[in-house]
């Protein structure tokens, strides 16, 4: 291990250069993780002004594998990047507390990543039920009642917490380099050189954002938790929690192949509502935080070995790995 604007409109998305894997991240204190198919590298821009980074050597044939197998490589790809974000916020807090590195050990990292999940479906799966639940029992609804107000609390709730996270300032600058990484990857997906000049005109929004992956997760779970409505309360906490995981997997599948076909017209009006959603999790990036967003992304390109444009970014060049 290794220590703007809106204007470019999202029918850009039609244009994209085909690529073996879907490059992307995740937004982390002052700074960007991107993942590729050998490499993820994080790079922070530190308090005094520096972008440094760390690459980390990622287990390519284990991606390939399970990349054939529907549904199943949705669960695989989502365990890894939990821990690899995990890893990626650790870097970025000890840069912006200026301490000396320190490595979690992968159980650790594991045990932050089973914390991180519990709390999800304790929040948007488990409190809904109960709430609904205790509605009914107090209103007197019917079943089919009480399953609309279950799906429309998951619902409340995630737009609600997107709102309230929002006040923050320093979220907001979270936000901004979700935005980076949004218009670095779209970027390169458009065929644009990896330059500040180059970026900065692209879009905030992407069709395979994990903003919109929550919400698909939430509408497909309120398809197949209502059959269970007519079961007790128990029996149904129970399936709901066991069934996690095939809705993460069906939905990452569903997010795969509407990223695929966004150049249909048809695809962009079924997706439009989760992808407004990204308006709440992504803030137009200065272009400090472009800089960090293109030397992460050009790192795990030049480990996979894909050429781009070169460019120097903050006294690095944006391609190289050494």
């Amino acid at each position: 291990m290794k220590k703007g604007d809106d204007s470019t409109q999202l029918s850009s998305f039609c244009m994209m250069r085909p690529t073996q894997f879907p490059y992307g991240g995740q937004a982390v204190m002052e700074g960007v993780m991107m993942r590729g198919l050998h490499q993820a590298t994080v790079a922070v821009r530190r308090p005094g002004g520096a972008i440094v980074f760390q690459d980390r050597e990622l287990n390519a044939d284990r991606r390939t594998t399970w990349a054939k197998l529907p549904v199943l490589r949705g669960l695989q790809l989502l365990g890894d990047a939990l821990l690899i974000g995990m890893w990626a916020l650790q870097y970025s807090a000890n840069v912006a507390a200026g301490v000396a590195d320190q490595q979690l050990s992968r159980r650790q990292l594991a045990g932050l990543a089973s914390i991180s999940i519990g709390m999800m479906v304790a929040l948007f799966y488990v409190a809904p039920l109960l709430v609904a639940a205790l509605v009914q029992q107090l209103l007197g609804w019917g079943v089919v009642a009480r399953e609309v107000l279950d799906g429309l609390l998951r619902l409340v709730i995630f737009v609600v917490y997107l709102l309230l996270i929002r006040r923050s300032g320093q979220t907001r600058r979270v936000f901004g380099y979700h935005g980076a990484e949004h218009k670095a990857v779209n970027a390169y997906e458009a065929g644009a050189p990896l330059t500040v000049a180059g970026v900065r005109p692209f879009t905030l929004i992407h069709p395979r954002c994990g903003t919109s992956f929550v919400l698909v997760l939430l509408l497909i779970s309120i398809v197949i938790f209502a059959p269970l409505g007519t079961l007790s309360f128990w029996p149904r906490l129970l399936l709901r929690l066991v069934l996690v995981p095939l809705i993460a997997g069906i939905g990452y599948e569903l997010l795969r192949v509407s990223a695929r076909h966004y150049d249909k017209s048809w695809v962009r009006s079924l997706v439009a509502p989760t992808l407004a959603l990204q308006r709440l999790t992504t803030e137009p990036p200065d272009d400090s935080m472009l800089e960090v967003a293109i030397l992460a992304l050009g790192r795990v390109l030049a480990a996979d070995g894909v050429a781009v444009e070169t460019a120097t970014v903050a006294g690095y060049t944006v391609g190289a790995t050494s």
